[in-house]
Protein backbone atom coordinates (compact mmCIF):
# COMPACT_ATOMS: atom_id res chain seq x y z
CA UNK A 1 0.00 0.00 0.00
CA UNK A 2 1.33 3.36 -0.83
CA UNK A 3 0.73 5.90 1.43
CA UNK A 4 1.30 9.86 1.22
CA UNK A 5 1.11 12.02 4.22
CA UNK A 6 -3.07 12.79 4.10
CA UNK A 7 -3.77 9.21 3.85
CA UNK A 8 -1.41 8.42 6.50
CA UNK A 9 -3.01 11.16 9.06
CA UNK A 10 -6.18 10.07 7.79
CA UNK A 11 -5.52 6.18 8.66
CA UNK A 12 -3.82 6.82 11.80
CA UNK A 13 -6.30 9.24 12.98
CA UNK A 14 -8.63 6.43 14.17
CA UNK A 15 -6.57 3.57 14.30
CA UNK A 16 -7.64 0.85 16.71
CA UNK A 17 -5.46 -2.10 15.62
CA UNK A 18 -3.95 -3.12 19.24
CA UNK A 19 -4.66 -2.02 23.12
CA UNK A 20 -3.13 0.87 23.25
CA UNK A 21 -5.59 2.86 21.55
CA UNK A 22 -7.45 2.59 24.86
CA UNK A 23 -5.81 4.77 27.15
CA UNK A 24 -3.97 7.32 24.47
CA UNK A 25 -5.12 11.28 24.41
CA UNK A 26 -3.26 11.55 20.86
CA UNK A 27 -1.76 9.46 18.46
CA UNK A 28 1.83 10.81 18.57
CA UNK A 29 2.97 10.43 14.81
CA UNK A 30 5.58 12.31 13.90
CA UNK A 31 7.34 15.99 13.77
CA UNK A 32 9.95 18.29 12.10
CA UNK A 33 11.30 18.17 8.12
CA UNK A 34 9.14 16.07 5.69
CA UNK A 35 12.11 15.57 3.79
CA UNK A 36 14.74 15.30 6.36
CA UNK A 37 18.47 13.95 5.52
CA UNK A 38 18.24 12.32 9.32
CA UNK A 39 15.69 10.68 10.64
CA UNK A 40 15.27 9.95 14.61
CA UNK A 41 13.40 6.95 15.79
CA UNK A 42 12.09 6.81 19.22
CA UNK A 43 10.28 3.79 20.94
CA UNK A 44 6.81 5.45 22.11
CA UNK A 45 4.88 8.89 23.36
CA UNK A 46 5.24 9.50 27.07
CA UNK A 47 3.00 11.33 29.15
CA UNK A 48 3.44 14.69 27.70
CA UNK A 49 4.08 13.32 24.12
CA UNK A 50 0.40 11.86 24.29
CA UNK A 51 -0.63 14.84 25.72
CA UNK A 52 0.38 17.12 23.21
CA UNK A 53 0.34 14.83 20.00
CA UNK A 54 4.25 15.86 19.31
CA UNK A 55 7.06 13.24 19.30
CA UNK A 56 10.08 14.02 22.36
CA UNK A 57 8.43 17.04 24.14
CA UNK A 58 8.33 16.13 27.56
CA UNK A 59 11.88 15.80 29.66
CA UNK A 60 13.54 13.56 27.15
CA UNK A 61 12.75 15.52 24.41
CA UNK A 62 14.59 18.72 25.76
CA UNK A 63 17.81 16.84 26.00
CA UNK A 64 17.44 15.50 22.88
CA UNK A 65 17.14 19.06 21.66
CA UNK A 66 19.76 20.16 23.45
CA UNK A 67 21.74 17.58 21.93
CA UNK A 68 20.84 18.21 18.42
CA UNK A 69 22.20 21.93 19.20
CA UNK A 70 25.58 20.48 20.35
CA UNK A 71 26.28 19.61 16.83
CA UNK A 72 24.28 22.44 15.32
CA UNK A 73 21.30 20.97 14.04
CA UNK A 74 18.23 22.32 14.47
CA UNK A 75 14.97 20.18 15.32
CA UNK A 76 13.11 21.77 12.30
CA UNK A 77 15.81 19.83 10.14
CA UNK A 78 15.48 16.16 11.25
CA UNK A 79 12.11 13.66 10.96
CA UNK A 80 11.01 12.45 14.32
CA UNK A 81 8.89 9.66 15.07
CA UNK A 82 8.30 6.35 17.33
CA UNK A 83 8.10 2.84 16.80
CA UNK A 84 4.46 3.00 18.39
CA UNK A 85 1.69 5.89 18.05
CA UNK A 86 0.17 5.32 21.32
CA UNK A 87 1.43 5.98 24.80
CA UNK A 88 1.87 2.15 26.45
CA UNK A 89 0.49 2.45 29.94
CA UNK A 90 2.99 3.66 32.52
CA UNK A 91 5.26 4.00 30.04
CA UNK A 92 6.30 0.53 29.59
CA UNK A 93 8.10 -1.10 26.60
CA UNK A 94 5.72 -2.01 24.03
CA UNK A 95 5.34 -5.55 23.19
CA UNK A 96 5.97 -7.36 20.24
CA UNK A 97 2.63 -7.04 19.42
CA UNK A 98 1.83 -3.54 19.51
CA UNK A 99 5.08 -2.60 17.92
CA UNK A 100 4.37 -4.92 14.70
CA UNK A 101 1.12 -3.17 14.18
CA UNK A 102 2.69 0.41 14.03
CA UNK A 103 5.35 -1.00 11.94
CA UNK A 104 3.36 -0.10 9.03
CA UNK A 105 2.87 3.16 9.62
CA UNK A 106 6.42 4.16 10.84
CA UNK A 107 7.58 2.35 7.61
CA UNK A 108 5.63 4.47 5.33
CA UNK A 109 6.69 7.93 7.10
CA UNK A 110 9.96 6.33 6.20
CA UNK A 111 9.46 6.12 2.59
CA UNK A 112 7.86 9.49 2.88
CA UNK A 113 10.75 11.03 4.31
CA UNK A 114 13.17 9.37 2.59
CA UNK A 115 15.82 9.47 5.23
CA UNK A 116 19.76 9.29 4.19
CA UNK A 117 20.46 8.68 8.26
CA UNK A 118 18.40 6.69 10.65
CA UNK A 119 19.50 7.18 14.72
CA UNK A 120 17.64 4.70 16.43
CA UNK A 121 16.85 6.37 20.03
CA UNK A 122 17.18 3.29 22.59
CA UNK A 123 17.26 -0.57 22.68
CA UNK A 124 13.41 -1.03 21.14
CA UNK A 125 14.13 1.09 17.80
CA UNK A 126 16.78 -0.24 17.41
CA UNK A 127 15.40 -3.95 17.89
CA UNK A 128 12.75 -3.07 15.40
CA UNK A 129 14.42 -1.27 12.85
CA UNK A 130 17.88 -2.71 12.59
CA UNK A 131 18.30 -5.94 13.94
CA UNK A 132 15.90 -7.77 16.68
CA UNK A 133 19.33 -9.22 18.64
CA UNK A 134 20.93 -5.73 18.83
CA UNK A 135 22.08 -4.77 22.26
CA UNK A 136 22.46 -0.85 22.99
CA UNK A 137 25.51 -1.11 25.74
CA UNK A 138 27.25 -3.14 23.20
CA UNK A 139 26.57 -1.96 19.28
CA UNK A 140 25.68 1.78 20.49
CA UNK A 141 27.56 4.00 17.87
CA UNK A 142 28.35 1.65 15.22
CA UNK A 143 27.06 2.41 11.57
CA UNK A 144 25.38 -0.26 9.47
CA UNK A 145 24.69 0.54 5.76
CA UNK A 146 21.12 -1.04 4.37
CA UNK A 147 20.06 0.17 0.69
CA UNK A 148 22.41 3.20 1.02
CA UNK A 149 20.74 4.46 4.06
CA UNK A 150 23.13 4.58 7.02
CA UNK A 151 21.72 3.27 10.54
CA UNK A 152 22.81 3.57 13.74
CA UNK A 153 21.41 2.82 17.05
CA UNK A 154 22.42 5.10 20.32
CA UNK A 155 21.41 5.94 24.05
CA UNK A 156 17.64 7.12 24.12
CA UNK A 157 17.91 10.75 26.35
CA UNK A 158 15.76 9.20 28.94
CA UNK A 159 18.63 6.88 29.56
CA UNK A 160 21.04 9.87 30.02
CA UNK A 161 18.76 11.24 31.98
CA UNK A 162 18.69 8.24 34.35
CA UNK A 163 22.14 7.54 33.66
CA UNK A 164 24.61 10.20 33.60
CA UNK A 165 27.41 7.86 32.72
CA UNK A 166 26.34 7.13 29.30
CA UNK A 167 26.43 10.70 28.30
CA UNK A 168 30.31 10.60 27.11
CA UNK A 169 29.12 7.43 24.83
CA UNK A 170 26.27 9.56 23.49
CA UNK A 171 28.21 12.48 22.95
CA UNK A 172 30.63 10.53 20.53
CA UNK A 173 27.44 8.99 18.86
CA UNK A 174 26.88 12.48 18.30
CA UNK A 175 29.70 13.95 17.00
CA UNK A 176 29.80 10.83 14.71
CA UNK A 177 26.50 11.39 13.38
CA UNK A 178 27.20 15.17 13.01
CA UNK A 179 30.00 13.91 10.75
CA UNK A 180 28.42 11.65 8.01
CA UNK A 181 25.13 14.41 8.28
CA UNK A 182 27.86 16.73 7.11
CA UNK A 183 29.50 14.42 4.74
CA UNK A 184 26.21 14.15 2.87
CA UNK A 185 25.27 17.62 2.58
CA UNK A 186 28.83 18.38 0.94
CA UNK A 187 28.36 14.98 -1.17
CA UNK A 188 24.95 16.70 -2.41
CA UNK A 189 26.82 20.28 -2.69
CA UNK A 190 29.33 19.18 -4.91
Amino acid sequence: MRYDWKRLYSELSDCRKCGLCEARHNIVIGDGNPHAKLMFIGEGPGRDEDLQGIPFVGAAGQLLDKMLRAIDIERQDVYIANVVKCRPPNNRVPTYEEASMCLPYLRAQYALVRPEIVVCLGATAARNIIDKDIYITRDRGRWIEKNSVWFMATYHPAALLRDESKKRDAWEDLKSIKRRYDSIAKQQNT
